[in-house]
């Protein structure tokens, strides 16, 4: 297999990022010709074609597009071993790419991730936001570190990986003082008929809701569905429903949100799962989370980042894990 030649990849990159072959012929110093020459000879090489031409332009391929995403890495990387060659008081920071599901509430992500921005190694962090199908197709190609999950990895995806438990949390029902002042009885009969904003289909806790409200009897009026937790929250400010949120981050959703607590539903838990490529942890920014995760956002909770406590997925050979529902609640 031929080796990549750095220098057409750079003539590739500069055209790509300047917009066609005569201004980065101005930039590189070189002729038009010369610089068409050395993309067609990168073509070659690569076996695909990197521009589709567009009017009087250039346009990327779908192949170009993904090879200027490496390239970008690339030359990144070049110019900060220019600036850790030139001053050698500056410390290289650890590259962590992590995906967090949408599903996953921010205000939970953010708890766990923003320790590792304070490690003794510097971190540089990538968060990236998507569905969880999507992530786990990164994380394979191991383009992230990490995914911050509410479910453990999906047996049906072709994708080798471990989902380590970070935690669990029962939930609590939340409302804006304003709405509370309308409903009547006690909770939970006060949710039937209020008005009430349900996570998305994509949320795991949202069958085992709907289980728990059909078994007390509880009717409540939805009026929208979220698969955001933000979004939703932010909904439930403006009295718009009661909504669930973990009952550990009861302080912080009654601050940050301005709304109050209105009961406790012990019977659903609400679960945080790292998954990662490796059964045992040594990335230091993911010791790190896993760390916050045991010793505050679910301080008195089942934890499951210890070795060994890990449920590995192959989509080989499936197996289903049984669950252990822990008699700890976590503190409101």
């Amino acid at each position: 297999m031929p080796a990549l030649n750095y220098k057409h990849l750079r003539y590739f990159w500069v055209v790509a990022k300047s917009g066609g072959v005569a201004r980065a012929a101005e930039q590189l110093h070189l002729s038009p010709q010369a610089i068409s020459g050395q993309l067609g000879e990168l073509e070659d090489m690569l076996g695909v074609e990197l521009f589709h031409r567009a009017g009087r332009g250039l346009e990327l391929s779908d192949a170009g597009r993904r090879i200027l995403g490496y390239a970008e890495e690339i030359f990144s990387l070049g110019d900060e071993l220019l600036t850790v060659a030139s001053d050698q008081s500056v410390r290289k920071s650890l590259p962590f790419a992590i995906g967090i599901a949408d599903s996953v509430p921010k205000s939970v992500a953010y708890r766990l991730v923003e320790p590792a921005l304070h490690l003794s190694d510097p971190v540089r962090l990538t968060c990236r936001e998507g569905r969880l199908a999507a992530l786990l197709a990164e994380l394979a190609v191991h383009r992230l570190d990490l995914v911050i999950a509410d479910r453990p990895m999906p047996t049906n995806l072709n994708v080798r990986g471990y989902s380590h438990l970070l935690g669990e949390s029962d939930l609590t029902v939340f409302g804006a003082p304003h709405l509370l002042e309308t409903l009547s009885g006690d909770f939970p009969g006060l949710l039937n008929g209020a008005p009430f904003l349900m996570p998305g289909e994509d949320v795991a806790i949202r069958p085992r809701l709907e289980q728990w409200l059909e078994g007390q009897r509880l009717h409540p009026h939805i009026v929208g569905e979220f698969d955001d937790s933000a979004l939703l929250k932010a909904f439930g400010q403006a009295g718009a429903g009661l909504f669930v949120a973990p009952s550990s981050l009861t302080g912080y959703v009654c601050d940050q949100f301005r709304v109050k607590a209105v009961g406790r539903i012990e019977a659903i838990n609400e679960q945080i799962y790292a998954i990662t490529t490796e059964r045992r942890l040594t990335h230091p920014a993911i010791i790190a989370i896993s760390q916050v995760a045991r010793n505050e956002v679910f301080a008195g909770t089942r934890q499951g980042v210890l070795p060994g406590d890990t449920e590995r997925v192959d989509s080989v050979k499936p197996r289903r894990v049984p669950r252990k529902r822990s008699a700890t609640r976590s503190v409101l």
